[in-house]
């Protein structure tokens, strides 16, 4: 029925709300993810919360880990200048080998664009010219780019990645704009904290575009972040899910929508789920309990997923 092999990433802790950034914790978290059969470690970017730089924390985590990709799931790329967040990204690349995954999105909040000084006006255009002009500077020896955001003269950028063409770009949003964007742009596409339902209909969206751009669907990856609590009590899976998001993206009561949380099976029924609606990498994001999670999923969750993936592909 299916062909692929599910791949299994899981979200490095990130978010310190008024408390000290434990980074013991991120280490031991870190060597534990490199260990456990893991495919790949990720961070998110929202600006206005509590949490680690993203690609600071992928630079750590480049050198703490030797077998894992290394994802960003997403940056907000409008926000940065290409020229230099093309370098930052080439040189993780490098340091970690060539290990990196870019994923990369809009973003919904417009708010925090004049911090940057920038104006959220025509951002799309200006998203789009960002990684038209990165992956120039990544593949090209000399670039001139005349654009409407950006110009460069017989600019260069060394070292250049170590992947070929360049790293992988996954591009993240839900809105039918962003769909046809990531099958345009992109070589995946992730999806957000939205519901199951939402994320099939998504999915088969993104099919469509990819038939209609005549693209080999093999070749396109489609991964799921999914904000997990493996919990045999509920409530109390709801109310640290929910605290979380009131943190981190100021909403509260969404993890009921947003969220998998509940019993082992209960967990594993629904992330069977997203499988059969069509993702090939789910981005497991536990929210507290880190290290329980990091090793109750490898032990527990993930090989009965396997294992009836297996039986049914």
């Amino acid at each position: 029925m299916h062909g692929h092999a599910i791949k299994f990433g899981i979200a490095i802790p990130q978010a310190f709300n008024q408390e000290p950034v434990d980074v013991a914790l991120i280490e031991k978290f870190l060597r534990g993810a490199n260990t456990s059969g893991y495919h790949s470690v990720w961070v998110q970017e929202v600006v206005d919360a509590s949490l680690l730089e993203p690609t600071c924390l992928l630079t750590y985590a480049a050198a703490l880990t030797q077998n894992l990709q290394l994802g960003s799931a997403v940056l907000l790329t409008t926000l940065r200048a290409p020229l230099q967040l093309a370098k930052m990204l080439s040189s993780i690349d490098q340091l970690s080998q060539g290990r990196l995954i870019i994923g990369a999105a809009l973003g919904s909040n417009t708010q925090n664009y004049p911090a940057y000084g920038i104006s959220a006006e025509k951002r799309v255009r200006r998203f789009v010219e960002g990684i038209a002009l990165m992956k120039k500077l990544w593949t090209e020896e000399r670039v001139n780019h005349d654009g409407e955001y950006w110009r460069l003269h017989d600019e260069s950028l060394e070292p250049k990645p170590i992947q070929k063409p360049h790293p992988p770009i996954w591009l993240g949003g839900s809105h039918p704009n962003a769909l046809r964007r990531a099958v345009q742009l992109g070589d995946g596409w992730i999806g957000g904290r939205t519901t199951i339902d939402k994320f099939k209909t998504h999915v088969i969206a993104v099919r469509q575009i990819l038939e209609e751009l005549n693209r080999d669907p093999a070749d396109f990856m489609i991964g799921k972040r999914v904000y997990i609590a493996v919990d045999s009590n509920r409530t109390r899976a709801e109310r640290k899910l929910n605290q979380w998001f009131s943190q981190v993206y100021g909403a509260g009561d969404i993890a009921g929508s947003a969220a998998i949380y509940g019993s082992e099976q209960e967990c594993i029924d629904k992330l069977g789920e997203l499988i059969l609606a069509g993702t090939k990498l789910l981005i497991l994001n536990p929210v507290s309990d880190h290290m329980e999670h990091l090793e109750g999923l490898a032990k527990n969750v993930l090989p009965k997923i396997s294992s009836t993936w297996r039986r049914s592909a």
